[in-house]
């Protein structure tokens, strides 16, 4: 019991290290489905730009101010959709000076134009806001926005929305699928303090009533949970990395009050992480934003070029190693962790949150690959395999389609075991870091559908890994090798969701060695080795499936 309870601890753990997971049990509703299909209203037209200008009220707890949306129309429409909570309202909607009729159903809003808009057409709307968005009770894990307060007393305010909504504080069209191409992010706060935002600052702008605005410019498409905010008295200082497409500039937001703390401990990880992940994925997706690590309120995110870190400046992940080997202690798991989203959630989206997994995957074996940089190959195979007792099987890790929702919070280590698996069905690295880079240029700055990034790495690998994939993402459980070992032979096949799964593993065929064996799902007999019997017979640890005596 001890260690069940132990196990479902770490899976609690990784489930919840950054994705706003909803529910595994929630029923859809009609505000789901309005949130996650793409009907026409929102198919209609393309967001080509974004301009969010407000103001931050921090003793109200509220936000007022406009959101300008520029377009580009796909096809002849009248009406369109776009997002926000029902708990803010809508001032107005600004059309060529005009105010536009709309009507609300929930969390999303309708709005009439007064003729058509034509398909090609480029033409823009604004939306003019107010309220108290939702405050996050138990942030990034739950959305909103968090208030807090630093260790001298100074405000320390900013929001985490993934999964729950970017529209939970201002509106935009809240898909995935539709990235702005660019966006100009203006934030007033009170003049005494500072404001952190994505993309590069262009100004600061004092305002008559006590207020400072800071204007920022994203010149790189953005998905809209990572645009954010971080208020607070901050400490700044720049660094650059000379990476692969020229020179990076890196830029560290701490609170003055945990800055001498902040600046060894950051230094530490970020140029190795930066050069070990740029030799894995590619290059840095971001050069035009630079790179940003913020200390947030919360414990982390991903938020494109101005990542959210909370980790306390410690080690591992808030001081533990997740893998349980030790390797994980020797790193800050939220630098690594978020930053190594910037190529696999940010540059890399997914269409549809239930295909999270390729951020979450991903960015889990990201983990992996540093472990390798910064230790070696085999301290990286330690950890991988570490992981797989956090995971608990329960429901698949792709999620119900078109009503935003998620899979399992298994998508970061079952999602990691898997690449690490389809590696050594690969057992060609060179290839195998061909098709990560080619992964990341490939669908640069693009959203994604799980089936594109399968048969890319079914084509780019040469192997037939459509079966491989069905088992370990649409399915809860994982391949059961059943063996049964009689006068000197191995009998086996695999036990699966998937028919006539055929996915080659390595096991014992001789003691002290792994031999690759080709199971499928009917029996197969080989001869053995007399050194193995029934009590020594195992699998290939960095294979991730289990193994059952007949």
């Amino acid at each position: 019991m001890k260690k069940t309870l132990l196990i479902l601890a770490f899976a609690l753990s990784i489930s919840t290290l950054k994705a706003q997971l909803l529910g595994k049990n929630q029923e859809n509703s009609i505000a789901d489905s309005l949130r996650g299909t793409l009907t026409p209203l929102r198919t209609c037209y393309d967001i080509n730009y974004y301009h969010l200008d407000v103001k931050i009220d921090i003793d109200q707890k509220s936000v007022s101010g406009s959101n300008e949306f520029a377009f580009t129309a796909t096809q002849d429409f009248t009406k369109l959709q776009f997002d926000l909570f029902s708990n803010l309202k809508v001032e107005k909607v600004v059309y060529k000076d005009v105010e536009l009729p709309f009507t609300r159903e929930y969390n999303a809003v309708f709005v009439t134009f007064p003729k058509a808009i034509k398909k090609g057409s480029k033409d823009k709307f604004t939306v003019f806001y107010s309220g108290n968005p939702v405050i996050a009770k138990r942030p990034p894990w739950d959305g909103g926005f968090i208030f807090k307060k630093d260790a001298a007393g100074n405000p320390f305010v900013s929001v985490a929305c993934q999964g729950f909504g970017a529209s939970c504080w201002w509106p935009n069209k809240d898909h995935q699928s539709d990235e702005v191409d660019s966006m100009k992010i203006s934030i007033s706060v009170p003049k005494d303090l500072q404001e952190i935002s994505n993309g590069r600052l262009l100004n600061t702008i004092d305002k008559a009533d006590g207020y400072k605005q800071y204007n920022w410019l994203v010149a790189n498409p953005i998905n809209n949970y990572d645009v954010t905010f971080y208020i607070g008295k901050y400490a700044h200082w720049q660094d650059s990395y000379n990476g692969e497409a020229g020179k990076l500039s890196l830029d560290f937001w701490a609170l003055q009050t945990d800055s001498a703390k902040a600046r060894p401990h950051w230094d530490a990880d970020v140029k190795p992480m930066i050069k070990c992940f740029e030799y894995w994925f590619g290059p840095y997706p971001w050069y035009k934003d630079g790179y940003k690590l913020v200390q947030a309120p919360h414990l982390g995110m991903e938020h494109q070029s101005a990542v959210a870190y909370g980790n306390q400046f410690k080690k591992g992940y808030l001081g533990r190693d997740l893998s349980g080997t030790g390797h994980g202690l020797n790193w800050d798991f939220i630098t690594i962790h978020e930053s190594g989203h910037e190529w696999f959630g940010n540059s890399i989206t997914a269409k549809d949150i239930a295909d999270m997994w390729i951020h979450e995957g991903f960015t889990n074996y990201s983990e992996v690959l540093f472990v390798e940089c910064s230790e070696s190959k085999a301290a990286a195979n330690e950890y991988v395999v570490g992981l797989q007792k956090t995971i608990a099987n329960d429901i698949p890790i792709i999620g119900p389609y078109n009503v935003n929702k998620e899979g399992s919070g298994d998508m970061y280590p079952k999602g990691a075991n898997l690449i690490h698996t389809i590696r050594q069905l690969i057992n060609n690295d060179e290839k195998f870091r061909e098709i990560l880079r080619g992964l990341g240029k490939t669908f640069y700055h693009k959203t994604v559908t799980t089936a594109e990034v399968e048969n890319f790495i079914s084509k780019q690998s040469g192997l037939k890994l459509n079966k491989v994939f069905d088992q370990y993402l649409r399915y809860a459980k994982i391949p059961v090798l059943e063996y049964k070992i009689n006068n000197g032979e191995l009998t086996y096949r695999w036990i699966t969701d998937v028919k006539d799964f055929d996915m080659p593993v390595r096991v014992t065929l001789k003691s002290g060695s792994y031999t690759l064996i080709k199971p499928t799902n009917d029996w197969k007999t080989i001869k053995l080795d007399t050194s193995v019997t029934t009590e020594n017979f195992k699998h290939d640890p960095l294979f991730y499936i289990k193994t059952k005596k007949s």
